[in-house]
C-alpha cells in the first residue's frame, strides 16, 4: 500500500515542476519580446523638443566682426572700391576731397604701410597730454562715437604743417564757392598777418601730429617725416570754428597766440 501511494505521487510532483518551469520560460520570453520591441521603436520626443541632430544642424556660426581698419595704401591705390566709396561719403559734408586722406571714427584703426594704430589709443594719448583723467563713461563714449570724426592727413615728402593746414582751408572754402588765393596766408604789405594766416596759426592748437613708428604724439610741429607721421584733425572742432567765420570779415579776425576772435563793430 505504501509502495502504491509512493508510485502515484512522484509523477504528479514532476508534472507540477515542469508546468512551473514552462510558465517561467514563457514569462521570460514575453519580457524579452517586450524589451526588444521597445528598443527597436524610435524614442518619442516631447512636443517642441528637437533631436541632437537637428540641434547641431540648426546652430549657425556667428561671424566675429573683423577689426575696422582704414588702410591708407588701399585708398591711395584705389583698389578697394567699398573703402574708397566710404571715404568719399564721409568727406562729402566737409568738402575735403584733396586735403584729407581718411576720415575715421574713434572705434576704428588706421593702417599706413606696415604700421597700424587704434584711434582710441591715439585719442587716449591726446587726453593725457591735455591733462584729462582717463575715465570710462559709457554714455559719453557712445555719444563721442556718434559725433566725433577725425580727419587724417598722411604727411608726404616735402610737406610742412603750414601747407597742410592751408590746403585744408582752401578745400573748405572751395566747397563754399570761395576761391582762396594761394597768397591769402602771406603777411600784408606792412608785415601783419592776414585773417587767413591767423586762422592757420590758431589751427595748430586744434590738430595733433602722431608718429606712427614711435607710437607717440609729436610736440615739434616743424619736424615732420614723410609717410611715418600723420596730422590728425578733430573735424567737429575745426569745422565748427570755420563755420562761424564769415569770410567777408576774415581780415578783421584777431589772434593773441591762444584765442581767435572777431572784434565787435564800433
Amino acid at each position: 500500500m505504501a509502495d502504491g501511494i509512493s508510485s502515484h505521487a512522484k509523477p504528479s510532483k514532476i508534472g507540477k515542476n515542469i508546468f512551473v518551469a514552462g510558465c517561467c520560460i514563457v514569462l521570460i520570453g514575453i519580457v524579452l519580446w517586450l524589451f526588444l520591441r521597445q528598443a527597436e521603436e524610435p524614442t518619442k520626443q516631447p512636443e517642441g523638443a528637437t533631436s541632437p541632430g537637428s540641434i547641431k544642424s540648426s546652430i549657425k556660426t556667428i561671424p566675429i566682426p573683423s577689426e575696422k581698419i582704414i588702410d591708407y595704401d588701399k585708398l591711395s591705390k584705389k583698389n578697394d572700391k567699398a573703402l574708397t566709396a566710404l571715404m568719399e561719403e564721409r568727406k562729402a559734408p566737409y568738402g575735403v576731397e584733396k586735403s584729407i586722406d581718411m576720415i575715421v571714427k574713434p572705434d576704428e584703426s588706421i593702417k599706413v604701410g606696415k604700421e597700424t594704430v587704434r584711434m582710441q589709443k591715439l585719442l587716449d594719448e591726446v587726453r593725457l597730454k591735455q591733462g584729462e583723467i582717463l575715465e570710462t563713461d559709457l554714455s559719453a563714449e557712445s555719444k563721442s562715437k556718434e559725433l566725433d570724426a577725425f580727419g587724417i592727413r598722411v604727411v608726404q615728402p616735402g610737406e610742412n604743417i603750414w601747407d597742410i593746414h592751408f590746403n585744408l582751408l582752401k578745400d573748405y572754402y572751395d566747397h563754399k564757392g570761395i576761391d582762396l588765393s594761394p597768397s591769402a596766408d602771406e603777411p600784408d604789405h606792412l608785415g601783419y598777418s592776414t585773417g587767413v594766416g591767423k586762422i592757420l596759426k590758431f589751427s595748430e592748437n586744434l590738430v595733433y601730429i602722431y608718429n606712427l613708428r614711435e607710437r607717440r604724439l609729436e610736440t615739434n610741429l616743424n619736424l615732420i617725416s614723410p609717410l611715418s607721421k600723420i596730422v590728425v584733425y578733430n573735424m567737429r572742432r575745426v569745422f565748427s570754428l570755420l563755420d562761424r567765420i564769415d569770410y567777408k570779415n576774415v581780415n578783421r579776425i584777431e589772434f593773441d597766440g591762444e584765442t581767435l576772435w572777431l572784434p565787435a563793430v564800433q
